[in-house]
């Protein structure tokens, strides 16, 4: 009988507290946490006030070549790579800086990458496809990519009126995720991708405990909603999954002369 009563008295309880939270709107509401306040830019496109300026056309003082002998690997007990810490020696970017404030890449020389590493982040990159022979055809018109934490590449190509497989256009996660639109610009015209990143997780072993994610605003279009990146970036072969902490934001030299403006980034 005692617990028949205790439960009655419950029941009401909580029937007392769910009317109590229909009439009473304070009970779902809450303040802490705060949010930061974050100034937005004036143009859009430009960076808010909290973003770190990657480049700005003035110099490539955040970035070396991607051949650098200045790294530093750090581990833990069980030897798993957490990440990398660059110092401020490494090779000078051979890349071409130009007076409308980009850079352009020279053929050859190869990728630059930022020193500073990251993992979930919001980056802004503005690109252009330079004005190239109608001979020149799918993956040789155009081509470059943005790679995050230096492993996972979002596909920069001239996909206007540029036919290629849908996995290596423009917007696509390279050799895994075609886009959901092709919103690239004519060559010689700019481009912008809008990209929020989140970075896989690993157990302490080294398993996967959750794959990374990105979606990727091209021109403002949608072109990748959430997508799961399935591993590494292979131009052979399927991706691979291996632990890894933090890395840097890489753009690749594919020999074609694509240029870059206005890149910033947010650390989420």
């Amino acid at each position: 009988m005692k617990l028949k009563l205790l439960a009655l008295t419950l029941l009401a309880a909580n029937v007392l507290a769910a009317q109590e939270n229909l009439t009473n709107p304070e009970k779902t509401e809450f303040y802490e946490p705060v949010p930061k306040i974050v100034a937005p830019a004036t143009k859009i496109g430009e960076a808010p006030s909290d973003a770190l300026i990657l480049f700005d056309g003035k110099n490539f003082d955040n970035f070396v070549h991607d051949v650098d002998g200045s790294a530093v690997l750090w581990t833990m007990d069980n030897n798993r790579v957490l990440g990398r810490q660059y110092t401020e020696k490494g090779p000078a970017v051979k890349w071409k800086l130009n007076d409308d404030g980009s850079m352009t890449v020279v053929g050859g020389t190869g990728g630059i990458k930022t020193k500073q590493l990251f993992g979930d982040c919001q980056l802004h990159i503005e690109w252009r496809s330079p004005m190239e022979s109608d001979s020149l055809k799918g993956q040789k018109k155009g081509n470059s990519g943005v790679f995050l934490q230096e492993r996972y590449e979002v596909q920069v190509l001239n996909s206007y009126k540029n036919n290629t497989y849908t996995n290596g256009q423009a917007g696509s996660i390279y050799k895994q995720t075609p886009p959901l639109a092709n919103a690239c610009r004519p060559m010689g015209e700019w481009n912008s991708y809008d990209i929020i990143y989140t970075a896989p997780r690993f157990r302490r072993n080294g398993s996967q405990e959750q794959a990374p994610t990105v979606t990727v605003l091209h021109n403002g279009i949608v072109v990748q909603n959430a997508t799961v990146i399935q591993g590494s970036t292979e131009y052979i072969g399927a991706p691979k999954v291996s632990a890894h902490g933090k890395g840097a934001i890489k753009l690749q030299d594919h020999g074609n002369a694509v240029s870059f403006r206005n890149i910033w980034i947010r650390e989420l």
